[in-house]
């Protein structure tokens, strides 16, 4: 296998479609994954097993925060370009874990920085998330907003990545990308986030749990949508001029950060009721207040990624629903 791309937490919601993406267009992947027992890891598993029946797909059980691991795995397989999707996610876990965020978010992506210090890609593309713009009022969310007051010690985690990527892409001319991915869902999701909780409790007639009373926005972004803004990415690299006025491009370093969203939020009541209809069946609700750490509304402006990228695709959030519903039945029911 000759420069293939890597991609870390391969056996991650994200990380496994992009690994599809990725296989389908022929390019050869390197899957690094830990298998952390945060949710199910048998459906990580799943996941590396459907990969692993490409043949160009070569499956690395390991922890990128143990010193040497990314440095060995660079120095022999050389990637063209990295695809940093690992971490620890969670917003509400990290209130009551914050050592596994520092673990994995800050010194996994302190392993992964220095080994590219050493073996240079092409382009090192790094997910971040909507969280870092933390209480920012001002919607829709600009890359070039300030991202300053986070609300939850995973979104400040987040942060000291990008400041991180940043630094190391001005001292040792690392091309950088951060996406901050905003409420990502579809077939395969995890087993803590909304849909799946929400799906999992009305099927087996449970109620679900609803935050602030419903009064929530979130920008849903189908997974393969997000998965093709990533690819599409890959290709463009940072360099020294700043694309529209819309770019963040850091004026010290090949870095910049992209929004990744449909740019049309949705009330959680609203996407309630998308599910009741797929499955034809209502919610038990239980109506509580916003937890500590989550943020009452994200919504992301898309120019930048048009702007480099072009248009890009945005599923119904009816057809994603029935997706991933559909998806749930088969492996679940």
């Amino acid at each position: 296998m000759s420069n293939p791309i890597l991609v870390t937490g391969s056996a991650g919601f994200i990380g496994f479609h992009l690994c599809q993406r990725l296989l389908s267009d022929g390019f050869d992947v390197i899957g690094l994954d830990a298998m952390t027992d945060y949710y199910d890891v048998t459906l990580k598993k799943r996941r590396h097993a459907l990969l692993e029946t490409h043949e160009r797909f070569t499956p690395i059980v390991e922890r990128l925060e143990t010193p040497g691991t990314l440095e060995d795995l660079f120095a022999t397989h050389k990637p063209a370009m990295v695809v940093h999707l690992a971490a620890q996610a969670g917003v509400r876990y990290s209130i009551d874990a914050p050592r596994s965020y520092v673990e994995s978010n800050i010194s996994g992506t302190f392993e992964l920085l220095e080994a590219a210090r050493n073996h240079t890609p092409k382009h090192l593309l790094i997910a971040s998330t909507s969280s870092v713009y933390g209480a920012n009022t001002e919607m829709p969310y600009r890359e070039i907003h300030k991202v300053d007051t986070q609300m939850s010690f995973y979104a400040a985690t987040k942060k000291a990545t990008e400041a991180m990527a940043q630094t190391y892409a001005h001292l040792y001319e690392i091309p950088t990308t951060m996406f901050r991915f905003f409420t990502v869902y579809g077939p395969w999701g995890r087993p803590d986030m909304a849909l799946f909780k929400f799906t999992d409790a009305i099927q087996n007639n449970r109620a679900i749990d609803v935050y602030n009373h419903g009064d929530m926005l979130r920008d849903f972004t189908y997974v393969t949508d997000l998965v093709d803004a990533v690819r599409r990415l890959m290709d463009a690299i940072p360099g020294k001029t700043p694309v529209s006025d819309a770019d963040n491009l850091s004026p010290i370093a090949p870095w910049r950060a992209v929004n990744i969203g449909n740019g049309s939020p949705t009330k959680l009541t609203d996407f309630i009721e998308a599910l009741e209809e797929v499955l034809g069946k209502a919610a038990q609700k239980n109506m509580l207040d916003i937890q500590p750490g989550d943020m009452p509304a994200t919504w992301a402006d898309a120019s930048l990624l048009n702007d480099l990228i072009g248009p890009v695709n945005k599923t119904d959030l009816k057809d994603g629903v029935a997706n991933f519903v559909n998806w749930y039945n088969a492996e679940y029911s």
